[in-house]
């Protein structure tokens, strides 16, 4: 059996992706708008060695296993297609056609990927070195490359677009507006934005509202990138970003608090004692507003050891259900306020940075090499499917602390609309 002929049973005959492969076989029609090219048996042997997404992945990110066109159109073609799609009989036909030669082949996975054992070595999962080797791995790779990604604002997170024809930069700015307007911004007030990226929030804050603005990241590009933006814009009196844990901030009483996409890193051993932080360091009537990707339900794993995003994009990274989140948050004493869904939203930011990588493709790989704008160009064109087909969403959470007579201090309607 020839590997096209393998490939043509798994998807089928009418999938409408091109397949060839080493072996001089192949599959589907030559007119095509997107083809896999499996180019070695190398390719093969990372299959066998981890059969699923991983081993794909590894094959990709490697360069054996290319794929012609648009990434997100050909995983949205395939996106509930595995190998269990075969009978036991044909799996078995499948094995001896390819020969014991790339079954038995040891390949190391690509460097691009995470090693289980040095995350080991660094400590226990969330530790504050081991967090800050995962945030280095991902974060740190170019703030040239991530401005190609991610345009003029470096928002790397969910943006809210107005309209469907807004751009992805109006989109961005009216994400920060909306966080600053369910968090009551006003001039005089005290900020605390944790997981800062770089510095997005604490400018716009600082710039849009007179707010005096602290955020805090870990990692050392993200932070130099915004003091250098913050002194740019002439806001070093009221907007700071510091590189450092979160969980190292001694100042108190803020008036808001912030978390745009930290919660994700957090771990779900650790988010009662993360709410818990964030608490005490609101005064009374502060508010908290958290941004994060979120499972769709209670019943999916949080973690995925093996998984092609943990092994290759956020290390120890962790989802959970908003309602798990919520409850969370209530046990600790906030009073929830509001919450929304933006999952279609992250699914149009997502396309807007592939089409940001695609129009910058060359560039990026003389910036960090093939295997790491492979992985973004993987990892981000899978994560538009998985928004859009509800495998994961985008949830924000508004809370406050009451004080000791339980009055939250917010109006009975917003005075400003929350879209």
């Amino acid at each position: 059996m020839a590997l096209a002929s393998i490939f043509e049973k798994i998807v089928g005959r009418d999938s409408g992706v091109a397949f060839m492969a080493y072996d001089g076989s192949k599959a589907g029609p030559d007119s095509a708008d997107v083809r896999i090219e499996v180019k070695s048996p190398i390719a093969v042997a990372y299959l066998a060695q981890a059969p699923g997404e991983l081993g794909l992945a590894r094959a990709y990110v490697s360069g054996h296993l290319d794929v012609h066109g648009d990434m997100y159109a050909l995983l949205d073609k395939m996106w509930n297609i595995t190998t269990n799609d075969l009978t036991v009989s044909e799996k078995l036909e499948a094995v001896r056609a390819l020969g014991v030669k790339p079954l038995m082949m040891r390949v190391p996975p690509p460097p691009q990927e995470v090693r289980q054992s040095t995350l080991a070595r660094l400590g226990s999962r969330h530790a504050k070195q081991r967090d800050a080797e995962a945030i280095h791995h991902h974060y740190d790779v170019s703030n040239t490359f991530y401005r190609w990604v991610l345009g003029p604002s470096m928002a790397y997170t969910c943006a809210c677009y107005p309209d469907e024809d807004a751009t992805l930069e109006t989109a961005q700015y009216a994400k920060f507006d909306l966080v600053a307007r369910k968090l009551g911004l006003q001039p005089g007030m005290r900020l605390l934005d944790v997981g800062c990226g770089w510095g997005g929030m604490v400018i716009h804050a600082a710039r849009e509202y007179g707010v005096k603005a602290l955020g805090v990241t870990l990692s050392k590009q993200q932070a130099e990138w915004a003091q250098a933006a913050i002194k740019e814009a002439g806001l070093e009196h009221l907007a700071e970003v510091r590189h450092m844990d979160y969980r190292d901030v001694a100042e108190t009483d803020f008036d808001a608090v912030s978390s745009i996409g930290l919660t994700e890193h957090i771990g779900k051993a650790n988010v009662p004692s993360y709410f818990e932080f964030l608490y005490g360091k609101l005064k009374p009537g502060g508010r908290l507003l958290n941004h994060c990707i979120t499972r769709p339900t209670g019943s999916e794993k949080t973690f995925n050891k093996g998984g092609f995003i943990n092994r290759y994009v956020f290390p120890d990274g962790e989802l959970e259900s908003v309602g798990w989140l919520i409850r969370q948050m209530e046990d600790l004493g906030f009073e929830i306020r509001h919450e929304e869904n933006l999952r279609e939203h992250y699914a149009k930011t997502l396309k807007a940075w592939c089409d940001n990588l695609d129009a910058n493709w060359e560039d990026a790989l003389q910036e960090v090499g093939h295997g790491i704008a492979r992985v973004w160009r993987l990892y981000m064109a899978g994560c538009i499917v998985g928004f859009e087909r509800n495998k994961i969403q985008l949830h924000q959470v508004l809370a406050v602390k009451l004080d000791a007579g339980g009055r939250s201090g917010v109006p009975l309607r917003p005075a400003t609309s929350w879209p």
